[in-house]
């Protein structure tokens, strides 16, 4: 998959990976296991190989795709890329030297930025000194609530230019966010039809810690039966900002 996406903080998709399972309360309603069910049964040829969840466990089997790797040389065009949206990278059945190769393909497309996203942040911060990290790579973690809220120390240890949290869905208040070392923020709440509400005050206090040190807010959205249910106003406006690349 290296579809434009209707992702608001990103353009498009790339999937060196498929597959994934459970770690923490922000996987309950995962979006990439509905759809992954959905383009099994379409006969998409990538998600052939993971399991079916009825009987494989709370997700999906995870499946490394090389013939994937050759994708973004394609791109002619700049590209804002969110890397692994039906998987995470940083699993840990996805070998070091697939890491890498991954790694290495971005660098050799310095047009391209790439946004990296995990919810696997201690083995993220075990494998980074040994990954070179170009200045066209974001590295994220997910921060749901405060029980996840250690990963952004895991993420403060990575080189990354820019190094990012998301805050989707939002479960709960993030009581002594501190934000010294990351440089953008986005925040939203759970869509679905089991989504769980997100609370205003909670998404204003992230966004006020952004305020108060500088770090870029992105607001995607309320949240509710479908992604567009409730907007993405917040106190009257949009948030769309996006972060400056910086020397890590």
């Amino acid at each position: 998959m290296g579809e434009r996406s209707n992702i608001e903080w990103t353009e498009a998709t790339w999937n060196p990976t498929t597959g994934c399972d459970r770690v923490s309360a922000g996987c309950d309603n995962c979006y990439a296991l509905a759809l992954a069910k959905r383009l099994k049964a379409m006969g998409a040829a990538k998600y052939q190989n993971d399991g079916d969840p009825r009987t494989s466990g709370p997700g999906f089997d995870l499946t490394v795709h090389p013939d994937t790797l050759r994708l973004p040389y394609k791109w002619r065009s700049p590209r804002t890329v969110f890397v692994n949206s039906m998987s995470d990278l940083f699993h840990a059945r996805v070998p070091l030297d697939f890491v890498r190769q991954v790694f290495d393909v971005m660098a050799d497309t310095p047009q391209h930025t790439y946004q990296v996203l995990t919810k696997r942040s201690r083995r993220l911060r075990r494998m980074a000194d040994r990954l070179e990290w170009p200045p066209n790579v974001w590295m994220g973690v997910s921060v749901e609530s405060v029980d996840e809220i250690d990963r952004i120390d895991d993420l403060r240890a990575v080189s990354a230019a820019v190094r990012f949290l998301s805050c989707e869905p939002l479960l709960g208040p993030l009581d002594g966010l501190q934000l010294d070392g990351i440089h953008w923020v986005i925040a939203g709440g759970e869509s679905g039809p089991n989504h769980r509400p997100m609370d205003t005050a909670w998404v204003q206090d992230v966004r006020d810690a952004c305020l108060r040190d500088e770090v870029a807010f992105f607001f995607k959205q309320w949240g509710g039966r479908t992604p567009k249910a409730g907007g993405r106003l917040l106190d009257g406006r949009t948030w769309d900002q996006l972060p400056l690349p910086v020397t890590a």
